[in-house]
Parts: C-alpha cells; structure tokens; sequence
C-alpha cells in the first residue's frame, strides 16, 4: 500500500531566491502560494503556474512546480489551453495589475464567463513597478505616486467588480502582509469548483509611496468580522441574484476596503462539464493531451482527409 506524503511549505520552494525589493509585498504572496500548496497537499508535478510579465509574474521562477513564463498580458489564455488539454492539472495564474487588468483584461472577461474549474491570483500595487513606477490600472484617480509628475488623470479598475461582471462563481480578496489569512483565501480558491478569482493588496515599497502599508492598515477590514453572519455562498438558486447584490455592495465600498470571501457559487456548471454533456462524454476521462498522436509511428489523423473535409 502506498503511504501517502505529507508535504510541508519548504517542499514546494525553489533554489532560486525571490528577487524583489526588500519588503515587497509579493514575499506574503508567495508564502501565501507555499503554504496553500502544501495545506491542500498538492503533488508538485500536477501544478502549473502560469504568469505574464511584470514583478508580479517572476514568481513562478521561485516554486518547485510547472511553471510557463508568458508574454505579457497572456497568462489566462496560456494557461486555458492548458487547464482544457489536461483537467486534471490544478492551474493557477498569477500576475500584477497591470498584465492582468491592462493589456490581459479581455481574457479575464473571458475566463469568467466560460468557468473553468482554475484559479487567478492578482498581485495589486497599483503600479507598473518592472518598468518603474508608471501609473497602474487600479490607481485611483488624483494619486500622484513619485513616478508619475503629475497626478493620475484616469479612472481606476476595481477588480472585483469585473471578475463579478465577467461570471467568475467565486471572488475573494487578500492582503500580503497578512499571511495566514491570505493563504485561507487560496486554499478556498483552488479547492472550488469553477473560475475563481482572487485580488491580493501587495504594497510596492519601492514606487507606491501612497499607498503603504500603513495606508491599507487604516482601511481594510474582514467581511465576517464586521459581521458573523456574513455568507457569501449561494446555497440554492434562488439565492444568487440576493448574494450578487450582497457582494456588490461590498465590492464597491471606497472608504474602508473589505477583505474576504464576496461570492461562491458552485451550483454553476464548469466549462468541463458542459463541454462533456454536450460534445464528448469521454472528455475528463480521456482528455486531449492524454489522447494518443500516433500508432506505430503513423498519425491518428488522416491528414490529406482532414483537409478535403474542410474544402468541402
């Protein structure tokens, strides 16, 4: 009978040091990320970190997993194709504010709507701090952090308020300083079953001289402190449009900044199981990048007949 192994933090550590400005907040996104891992005691060789470009997106380069290294702005779609070739892998992808709500924000939308069973970690600052400092899309309007030489002229992006658009069934928000409680937000968000999104406040401390630590500090607070009877999960159908309401009206708050789990809801089918009621049933069992590509050194497919269908 073969033991099962009891995986500690350490086992999913890379020989490579992080390399990010002392104090930055991605360290607690990272332990965060270890302690998930080996909470959900999850087999290395079954994960796949997926990231864009940006500080953010260096941190698969520090975990003993499977890890891709994208373009920037394409973490989701890469790590889709992945998620849909094998269902059995567990993927997450990671990245910064900018890669995921700039230049990646049309494939969030995406994910959302078709809910595949993965996960998204946003690393927010608010700043683009690989190419020093400039404006991110979720800094507010009127900041001006030392970067930048005059105040921000545009809007910001709120997140969670798009991942709620888009469909995502579950949505959360972490804090990196806080370490224990972001790593309850990932291993709720891996274990769920659907398109889960979760946005983490993660100081820079090299470019966001405004919003710090200390300026979070004064202004977050957890959903089910401020009120024990807070449930964010939508036992029945019926349910689902007075929890949307419930999680809006928290998401949108800009004075104080809740943390916590917004929205669960997995009574909504996953990509996967529509994609096998309606188009294979065989698909989770015998998944594309499980399938074989040749017999006795000849292809399964009939090319020179796969192109004359086509003509026709």
């Amino acid at each position: 009978m073969q033991q099962l192994v009891k995986r500690t933090p350490a086992d999913y550590r890379w020989v490579r040091p992080p390399e990010w400005c002392p104090g930055c907040g991605h360290f607690g996104v990272l332990q965060s990320l270890y302690n998930a891992f080996a909470e959900l005691n999850l087999d290395p060789s079954k994960i796949v970190l997926v990231s864009g470009i940006g500080c953010s997106s260096r941190l698969p380069h520090f975990v003993r997993t499977t890890s891709v290294h994208a373009i920037h702005g394409r973490a989701i779609p890469y790590a889709l194709g992945i998620k849909l070739a094998n269902p059995s892998l567990e993927v997450v992808v990671v990245g910064g504010d900018g890669d995921l709500m700039a230049i990646g924000g049309n494939h969030l939308l995406h994910l959302g709507r078709r809910n595949v069973d993965m996960t998204v970690i946003l690393m927010d600052n608010s700043v683009y701090g690989l190419t020093r400092g400039q404006a991110g899309p979720t800094l507010p309007p009127g900041l001006k952090v030392k970067a930048i030489p005059k105040a921000n002229p545009q809007g910001e992006i709120n997140p969670l308020l798009l991942a709620l658009t888009a469909g995502f069934t579950f949505i959360a928000r972490g804090y990196s300083y806080d370490i224990k409680y972001t790593t309850k937000l990932i291993v709720e968000a891996i274990r769920h079953k659907g398109s889960a999104f979760v946005q983490v406040y993660s100081p820079c401390v090299t470019y966001n001289n405004i919003m710090t630590r200390e300026w979070y500090e004064k202004r977050i607070y957890k959903l089910e402190e401020a009120d024990p009877s807070w449930d964010p999960v939508v036992h029945d159908e019926k349910e689902v449009d007075t929890k949307i309401r419930k999680a809006l009206d928290k998401i949108v708050e800009r004075d104080r900044l809740p943390l916590g789990i917004f929205y669960k809801n997995e009574l909504v089918p996953t990509f996967e199981e529509r994609y096998e009621s309606i188009y294979d049933p065989n698909y989770r069992a015998l998944p594309p990048a499980l399938q074989p590509i040749e017999v006795d050194g000849k292809p399964v497919v009939d090319f020179e007949k796969l192109i004359a269908d086509k003509i026709l």
